[in-house]
């Protein structure tokens, strides 16, 4: 089937996205999917079974806000339903990715949400990034367990499962996407270190004020991030404990990695 929206540009990013997360590690073998809604609303999204680091243009498909394949030779993603789900909630949203980046699926397997007001870039760009229940991947069960986050976040955890994040555009909801990884990364370091101190309110309602003043960007309607440390539970902050031999493995880890870095930088 010939694509019905000849929106090149899109094309060219939403490929170039692909990349970036099979680059970044967020995915691994066929694994993620991404989307956007084009500005004559059909949606171009990403083909089912294909590693993204390999997608090119002339594998996207596009489908309407039913479900109904429009073009393309492959089928679209099994996830298609929590996409056109979010579209259909948000109409200010133009872009949905899908992934399963290392530390914050972590934190989703863990069912441990990224909810303190510990960071100022993710508290005025993201407020607090909450958990959904769990929900059998590809079935209408997941736009049941993110209903009731849709509309007052932009970034959602999935309980063992990964991550979701939206936007105005593709580069919107990538960026998105690369925020909600490194703030796990950072938290998941801190927590090693004894533990993340959250902001105050009076810190989180002066930070509101510059960027409301600043930047015209009013975060209060988003979800309200937590200002102190709560009990465990399923959309708690959640605590855990490493063993000594655990605590050595990890450090090992962080090195080697920060060593792969270096040596990247150098080239």
């Amino acid at each position: 089937m010939m694509l019905l929206d000849n929106s090149f540009e899109e094309r060219n990013i939403l490929v170039e996205i692909c990349r970036r997360i099979a680059d970044k590690g967020f995915v691994t073998a066929t694994d993620g999917n991404v989307s956007t809604r084009l500005p004559s609303g059909i949606i171009l999204a990403t083909p089912t079974s294909i590693n993204k680091g390999f997608v090119t243009a002339a594998d996207l498909v596009e489908v309407n806000l039913d479900g109904v394949q429009l073009s393309g030779s492959r089928m679209p993603s099994s996830e298609m339903d929590m996409h056109l789900f979010i579209y259909r909630n948000r109409p200010d949203v133009n872009a949905v990715v899908h992934c399963h980046p290392p530390y914050a699926t972590g934190f989703a397997a863990a069912r441990v949400p990224l909810n303190e007001c510990l960071f100022p870039e993710v508290i005025v760009n993201l407020g607090a990034i909450p958990l959904a229940p769990y929900a059998t991947p590809s079935t209408p069960e997941v736009g049941d367990s993110i209903a009731p986050f849709v509309n007052n976040a932009d970034a959602i955890l999935l309980s063992n499962h990964g991550v979701v994040t939206y936007g105005k555009d593709l580069w919107d909801a990538y960026f998105k996407m690369e925020k909600v990884e490194h703030a796990a990364h950072i938290v998941f370091v801190a927590r090693m270190l004894g533990g993340a101190k959250p902001l105050s309110a009076e810190q989180v309602e002066k930070l509101r004020s510059i960027s409301v003043e600043s930047y015209g960007k009013d975060f209060s309607g988003k979800i309200a991030c937590k200002l102190e440390h709560g009990a465990a539970g399923d959309n708690d902050a959640g605590t855990f404990a490493l063993s000594q031999e655990e605590y050595t493995l990890i450090v090992e880890e962080v090195k080697k990695r920060l060593s792969r870095h270096s040596e990247k930088v150098k080239q």
